[in-house]
């Protein structure tokens, strides 16, 4: 068989751009392809900018991929820079022209995107973690997941889910890094290196926000979850504003006074007219480690006591969507970026986070508000 370009080109087309998920070869990447007589085929590869963190991966997932057709007895890659009006283009392919106040993708007509708010009324409830397992397991599932860490101040979910990388910029878009199969963004991917604070008020957090919807390329998303500062303060009220379509999701523990504060939280949508997808009840037992009796470290019922209160406030029923029992593993898995669904999918915990993203995948079957584009018929 003679070796030709069409077969070079055929598998370059299996190689698939690390931040944007789309095959090299539809994102005009390839910039050159050369066969000696004696096989060894050298390929030239843009990357989007200079110094692209993904330039190994890139470069490894190309030779592999060459190194594989018949006939090939070597493979060599030359990297090159997109220019200005490269970068330009592929922004364009990527999410049309848009104008200057760039719009948030999944406030468009026809997103098929299911956004969730994940709020608490207070901090230490386990908020984040929970955010990330739901993820994780989603995206182990085969959906395409994103996470926007909207908790500005005390953002922890790059840790949480392992993502040491820093986006990558393409114009005024921002390739969101991925860890896990989850696309993810974080103020804290921003800040120089070491733990500073970062001091910002309502303007600045609203923008930050808008930055990270539209500004980010998401992709196809199938679920996008933002992980909420506790309480309801700006950012709360900026996602009820910037994605009126978002569900919230209410995370407490079982003690009274963590339930009271949380119905609070989940109460702003009798304000901003949003829809509650439901109450998750975590650190909701202790397992005994002698006999496997439930040891209520933190008291029971809260769980069910915010979803009967959300019920009556909003008059539409609020149900409880899970109980997540304590687990050592839990908090282990999010200081090492490993979520519990990925490494323990059927401990007590990860079987019960496991669960709620299952109910959570499937999409009601109503049309409310979807546009059918029918018009009445006047014969």
């Amino acid at each position: 068989m003679a070796l030709t370009q069409e077969h070079v080109t055929a598998a370059l087309a299996t190689v698939i751009d690390p931040e944007i998920r789309r095959p090299i070869t539809d994102l005009d990447m390839v910039k050159s392809i050369e066969i000696a007589p004696d096989g060894a085929v050298r390929v030239g590869v843009y990357l989007t900018v200079a110094g692209c963190p993904m330039k190994d991966t890139i470069t490894r997932d190309v030779t592999n991929a060459v190194a594989k057709i018949e006939g090939v007895t070597g493979v060599q890659i030359e990297l090159d820079v997109m220019s200005t009006e490269q970068r330009k283009t592929l922004q364009t392919k990527l999410r049309g022209d848009r104008g200057p106040e760039k719009e948030i993708p999944f406030n468009q007509p026809g997103s098929l995107t299911r956004v969730f708010a994940v709020a608490s009324g207070k901090g230490g409830v386990g908020k984040s973690s929970v955010t990330v397992n739901l993820a994780a397991a989603m995206a182990s599932s085969g959906m395409k997941v994103g996470i926007v860490d909207a908790d500005i101040y005390g953002h922890s979910i790059p840790r949480m889910l392992g993502a040491a990388e820093r986006p990558t910029k393409v114009e005024d878009m921002i390739m969101p890094p991925m860890a896990h199969d989850i696309k993810v963004i974080s103020v804290g991917m921003f800040k120089p290196e070491g733990n500073t604070p970062v001091v910002w008020r309502g303007p600045m957090l609203d923008r930050a926000l808008h930055q990270f919807l539209a500004d980010v390329y998401w992709g196809d998303l199938d679920v996008l979850l933002l992980d909420l500062p506790p309480g309801t303060g700006d950012i709360a009220i900026s996602v009820a504003q910037r994605l009126p379509s978002a569900e919230i999701l209410v995370v407490t523990t079982p003690q009274m006074a963590a339930a009271e504060v949380a119905e609070r939280a989940g109460s702003i949508a009798a304000q901003t007219h949003q829809q509650i997808a439901g109450v998750i009840e975590n650190m909701a037992w202790l397992p005994c480690p002698h006999c496997d009796e439930r040891i209520a470290v933190f008291g029971e019922g809260g769980g069910q006591t915010v979803a009967d209160a959300l019920t009556r406030t909003l008059g539409t029923r609020v149900p409880l969507l899970g109980q997540v029992p304590i687990d050592l593993r839990l908090r282990e898995g999010g200081d090492e970026g490993k979520p519990l669904v990925l490494t323990e999918p059927d401990s007590p915990a990860g079987a019960e986070l496991r669960k709620i993203a299952s109910g959570l995948s499937k999409r009601s079957s109503s049309l409310k508000g979807l546009h059918l584009n029918l018009s009445p018929n006047r014969g």
